[in-house]
């Protein structure tokens, strides 16, 4: 099965890292830089430079959705899914707006190829065990691969538990509707943003409350309407 595997992080981030590990023969084309928040922003204007590190690995000098399509126009038109992550920092809710690595997916819906987005949550000061991660990943995957959505993608996102929590479990929910908190604060240099992301307001049952709550968040986000 020909795998696409991208993110917003960086091609040399350990989100990907993991990712791979799980996916070893998938195809990487991912971005040189980090372009965390980018949204869904395409190149179009000028040329974009491209690096093989090796035979199915490409530092893409874009954003992540430059990355889905190039592959799909040259590398490999074949591809048959799109996994994009694991970010490192939660995409919750209206935070698909915003994310570069649901836009990687988003790209790859409009196409009608089935795709994934995977965040893994990081309560602040705290580091992340990538390898717990991992073996949330490979849960996951073993699940969702067998779900194909053309015309929609899926939308994950893993908690950030103690060492010595118990595993979560997988929730199917609905991505939560309620905005990020708007507070700021006013500085001689401009307004510096206070939000608390853990303390957002969410949906009862939502991705938010589900992930902040300890499990795993899956959410389906249809794309293509005219599909469901």
């Amino acid at each position: 099965m020909a795998i696409l595997l991208t993110n917003d992080d960086g091609i040399d981030a350990p989100g990907l890292q993991v990712l791979r590990q799980v996916l070893p023969q998938a195809f990487v084309a991912a971005p040189a830089q980090e372009w965390s928040g980018c949204g869904h922003q395409i190149t179009t204007r000028q040329p974009i430079p491209v690096t093989q590190r090796h035979a199915a690995c490409y530092a893409v000098q874009g954003t992540p959705v430059d990355c889905v399509r190039l592959t799909l126009a040259h590398w490999q038109p074949q591809t048959r899914w799109v996994i994009a992550g694991i970010n490192q920092g939660a995409n919750l809710g209206v935070d698909m707006y915003a994310s570069g690595t649901v836009a990687a997916v988003r790209e790859a819906a409009l196409h009608r190829i089935p795709a994934i987005a995977l965040s893994q949550y990081q309560r602040r000061g705290q580091p992340i065990d990538w390898q717990r991660t991992q073996h949330w990943l490979a849960r996951v995957l073993a699940l969702l691969l067998t779900k194909p959505e053309p015309g929609s993608f899926w939308n994950v996102n893993f908690p950030h538990l103690d060492n010595d929590s118990p595993d979560p479990d997988i929730i199917f929910c609905a991505p939560c509707t309620q905005p990020l908190p708007i507070q700021y604060q006013a500085t001689p240099a401009g307004y510096v943003y206070q939000g608390v992301y853990h303390q957002r307001p969410s949906d009862p049952y939502s991705d938010v409350a589900v992930c902040l709550g300890g499990q795993i968040a899956v959410s389906r986000v249809p794309v293509c309407q005219a599909l469901q």
